[in-house]
């Protein structure tokens, strides 16, 4: 593929799919963005095992276009919401991030379908869903690894408090 079609298709697939902002974009304040109290409950036969986090929420297109460009730092039990509706392959890149992150891939019903672990900073390879989801969660690179999160994993949010649209 030429360079200049190769540069279009993820320009054109960035902004189909709400990826990360444009660097032309003034970043948003992250205060902005809703924020969600979100659970990921894993069950074994022995035990249920849940971690929480307080998420952002990617719930317009700017919001989801943005993502966590431009962050240095992301403590542990912090993240960002990315939902997709409606559910559909979505592709993500780190252009513009500063930090690794973990992608975990979520259905419409709440199961982690695919996690991508410690997505490298600054690269603008894509990092596919492959399969239809409802949502995508950022968490800090490797904390799903140190957690124990895996795919089949349950995932649900609920509002923390409401924040001006931008």
């Amino acid at each position: 593929m030429e360079l200049h079609t190769l540069r279009a298709a993820v320009a054109a697939l960035g902004l189909a799919l709400g990826a990360h902002a444009r660097a032309d974009s003034p970043p948003l304040d992250l205060a902005t963005f809703p924020r969600a109290a979100l659970e990921i409950v894993q069950r074994a036969p022995d035990a249920v095992r849940r971690f929480r986090f307080d998420v952002w929420v990617a719930d317009t297109p700017a919001r989801a276009e943005q993502g966590l460009m431009y962050v240095r730092d992301l403590p542990p039990a912090r993240g960002m919401i990315f939902p997709v509706a409606p559910a559909r392959v979505v592709s993500f890149w780190m252009k513009n991030t500063y930090i690794p992150l973990d992608l975990l891939f979520i259905t419409s019903g709440g199961r982690v379908v695919k996690i991508t672990e410690r997505a490298p900073p600054l690269r603008l390879d894509l990092l596919s869903s492959d399969v239809p989801v409802g949502a995508v969660l950022e968490l800090r690179g490797g904390e799903a690894g140190l957690l124990g999160i895996k795919v089949g994993d349950q995932v649900s949010w609920k509002p923390a408090g409401k924040a001006r649209a931008p």
